[in-house]
């Protein structure tokens, strides 16, 4: 049995890419979502080979947004509405599908001489009701409050945490940051949101007394505000926001409270009836038929 702040573990799923590894947690069959959280992973960290390379064809997604936080490495993002961004730490990648959109990730060619580095977050957020089929957009932000107090040095990547706010749009009440612990450091999981967790990616870290154990997804019970420490340094995600009242469906990279919608998706997608990236327009990733993120009965 679970006992103090903790609701409930979630041990991801490994998935082994060759020269990587990616630790999925969400969406798994003890867990839907937490908060707008439906997809969480975690990747690296990985020195990838030299001249080689991390390199994701173009693939679709839809009444989703997806959030992109790296720790290291740099990432190639291209998309069907013109964005090219090339992504490194300390700058949130945010891609609204809303009713559709297409995008690719690849290691810059001028990193994967000396062999690209990657380690980081990829999250997918449901868009609430109301907002699935809003017009697909991308921004990407690098201005964002970092609050050091306690041997802690917290980054707001979304949503208000610790008394700031981050200009990241949010479609739904939504908290996402990055926490890296000095030996001996600590900080409050104060805030209200109704459903949190808390993934430690890098070194040890407690609540309230409780081991953390790396990689693993931790949900924190509604209402506690426990203390997150550590005695010899870590690096800890937090994230979460509001609970939704109606359902979402998973089936590969489409998520959607309509499961007609998802099957209009993946008749799209196999009949090329999504738009091309700007730039990327010879490869893509076709529809599988047996997708590894399905949504759990």
């Amino acid at each position: 049995m679970i006992s103090g702040p903790i609701e409930a573990t979630i041990t991801p799923t490994n998935h082994d890419l060759g020269d990587f590894q990616v630790r999925r947690a969400l969406p798994s069959r003890e867990r839907r979502m937490v908060g707008p959280f439906i997809f969480v992973d975690e990747f690296g960290p990985a020195h990838l080979p030299a001249g080689g390379g991390m390199d994701v064809r173009p693939h679709p997604h839809i009444n989703l947004a997806t959030v992109t936080w790296l720790f290291d490495g740099a990432i190639d993002h291209r998309d069907s509405i013109g964005t090219f961004s090339t992504i490194r730490p300390g700058t949130v990648n945010l891609m609204t599908a809303g009713s559709g959109i297409v995008h690719s990730e690849r290691s810059p060619e001028n990193e994967r001489k000396g062999g690209p580095k990657m380690f980081g977050m990829q999250t997918w957020l449901a868009l609430p009701d109301g907002c699935e089929e809003i017009d697909p957009a991308f921004e990407a932000v690098d201005d964002l409050p970092v609050i050091e107090d306690g041997g802690a040095r917290a980054i707001v990547i979304m949503g208000e945490l610790w008394g700031q706010r981050a200009s990241t749009t949010t479609y739904a009440d939504t908290i996402y940051a990055e926490i890296v612990l000095a030996p001996g450091g600590q900080l409050p999981i104060d805030s209200p949101a109704d459903e949190r967790a808390v993934m430690v990616v890098d070194g040890e870290a407690t609540l309230d007394g409780m081991d953390l154990p790396l990689y693993t997804l931790v949900v924190i019970k509604p209402g506690d505000a426990p203390a997150l420490r550590s005695q010899k340094g870590a690096r800890v995600m937090l994230l979460g926001g509001e609970s939704f009242s109606n359902p979402r469906h998973v089936w590969w990279n489409f998520v959607s409270s309509e499961r007609d919608r998802i099957q209009q998706a993946k008749e799209d997608w196999r009949e090329g009836r999504f738009a091309k990236v700007p730039g990327d327009e010879k490869e893509w990733i076709p529809l599988p038929e047996v997708p590894k993120t399905v949504t759990y009965p």
